[in-house]
């Protein structure tokens, strides 16, 4: 574990029942231009010189989903977790978990320094393009621990059908 240094780019505003509100409604003007231009990702840069990340690697992803991954998917822990990667480059956060999680350890298997060029290319290429960026806060994916728990409680509910 470590911490990863981050912009922040929304406030910790919440309703009357003190829940967060839609990261859409939280997100600050200045933060709105540092996600859809990725510099958002910038302070991870110190996070590559301390040795905790990689320029390309699968992204680190938080503590609480460790215990969702298959056993397949822990194989995304066998390199250091990258500033871009193969998911990224290939749908970002608009790609379902299962998708996303298949092409990091589809990295891990097949990683090359060839491949890390490729990606870092196509990584400034859709930066300079502003390509894959979520627009709306609101449109990405659930997280991976909620996304896992629907999909347990949907095959009890189908079974009991």
């Amino acid at each position: 574990p470590f911490t990863i240094y981050k912009f922040r780019t929304m406030t910790d505003a919440m309703d009357a029942k003190g829940n967060l509100l839609p990261d859409g409604q939280r997100l600050t003007p200045l933060g709105g231009f540092l996600r859809s231009t990725s510099l958002d990702e910038l302070p991870e840069l110190f996070n590559v010189l301390k040795g905790d990340m990689s320029l390309v690697g699968p992204r680190p992803l938080v503590m609480k989903y460790l215990p969702y991954y298959t056993d397949r998917e822990q194989l995304r822990h066998s390199v250091r977790p990258g500033i871009t990667g193969w998911a990224q480059v290939n749908g970002r956060n608009l790609i379902l978990w299962d998708e996303r999680l298949a092409m990091d350890v589809w990295y891990v298997e097949n990683w090359s320094i060839c491949l890390d060029l490729r990606i870092l290319a196509i990584t400034i290429l859709k930066v300079l393009r502003r390509e894959g960026a979520a627009k709306d806060p609101d449109s990405v994916e659930i997280h991976l621990d909620q996304e896992r728990l629907h999909r347990v409680s949907d095959k009890n509910i189908n079974a009991r059908s």
